[in-house]
């Protein structure tokens, strides 16, 4: 199983952040790799989304988020032909004065005909660069 943990410190509100982050149908506008993501069910504490990726190829599976609002998020595969672990979560913290510490946590593993550079691809490559893309979303709304 492959797995990635990330740190970042965001110059807007925890709320701002929070809201970017469960935003899920807006992320395609500011991650390049996502080609789309639908909420497929809202429950009263989360939802279940479905993400398109442009990875080394295309990727589709389905996610089941679980919300705490202004502290984060986490999540776990629904349904996938290609996965079988996709958990993972944001965990906000208030660092006062309008910053927000964000931790991201993912933890893949493909099923057998996933070429490896798939998952070192969601978990190495473009882990940093969503982390960023998110910040600068959040920055951009505060």
């Amino acid at each position: 199983m492959a797995g990635a943990n990330r740190t970042i410190e965001i110059d807007a509100p925890i709320d701002v952040v929070y809201g970017v982050i469960s935003d899920y149908e807006k992320y395609p506008e500011f991650l390049d790799d996502m080609a789309g993501c639908e909420v497929l069910e809202r429950t009263s504490d989360g939802a279940v989304v479905e993400q398109t990726l442009n990875l080394v190829k295309t990727v589709s599976y389905s996610i089941r988020i679980h919300e705490t609002p202004n502290t984060g998020i986490h999540w776990e595969l629904h349904k996938s032909k290609l996965m079988k672990t996709n958990d993972g979560r944001w965990i906000l913290e208030d660092l006062g004065g309008g910053r927000t510490k964000a931790t991201y946590s993912l933890e893949v593993r493909a099923g057998m005909w996933v070429p490896g550079k798939i998952v070192d691809s969601l978990t190495g490559v473009t882990l940093p660069k969503t982390m960023e893309a998110f910040k600068k979303r959040a920055e951009s709304l505060k």
